[in-house]
């Protein structure tokens, strides 16, 4: 019985290749992660944007939009990441409803010694099979899709 009835058979492979790629990705990363840095994938996201972020601080509200997490998600992440002193949350005294996220100097040595490892191990498992061209082509294909999913028609 085919899962993916609406689609033809060109996409419907497409995309479930997509998927257990994903899937199988995300997975490897994520041992690899807790092997060497004690981070999960979520962790690790978080921290990224954080420390991308000016001050290293970000309102919850723009973070979780940025990220794509439902409010209740970034809240549970944000309250474990706290409890491990990665980050704190603060109020903006000009206006207390808005709450920061704030990369603490332990999340930003977790982050700064999780990277390299990070990094080679995204090179390794993904880019190295890939072409100039296609690391080209998947930075389209990838903006795209993120078009259409943030932009002016996204649900």
């Amino acid at each position: 019985m085919k899962v993916v009835k609406d689609l033809d058979a060109r996409k419907g492979q497409a995309w479930h290749d997509f998927m257990q790629m994903h899937e199988v990705l995300q997975s490897r990363l994520e041992q690899q992660l807790q092997c060497t840095s004690n981070l999960s994938n979520a962790d690790y996201t978080v921290l990224v944007v954080l420390s991308e972020a000016p001050e290293r601080r970000l309102r919850v509200f723009e973070m979780g939009q940025q990220m794509g997490w439902e409010k209740s998600r970034l809240h549970h992440q944000l309250t474990r990441m706290c409890q491990r002193g990665l980050v704190v949350r603060e109020s903006d005294p000009e206006s207390p409803r808005a709450i920061f996220a704030v990369l603490t100097d332990e999340g930003f040595a977790a982050i700064s010694n999780a990277a390299p490892s990070h990094n080679r191990e995204v090179q390794r498992l993904f880019f190295d099979h890939l072409t100039d061209d296609q690391v080209e082509q998947l930075g389209e294909i990838s903006r795209r899709v993120l078009d259409g999913l943030f932009g002016p028609d996204a649900e």
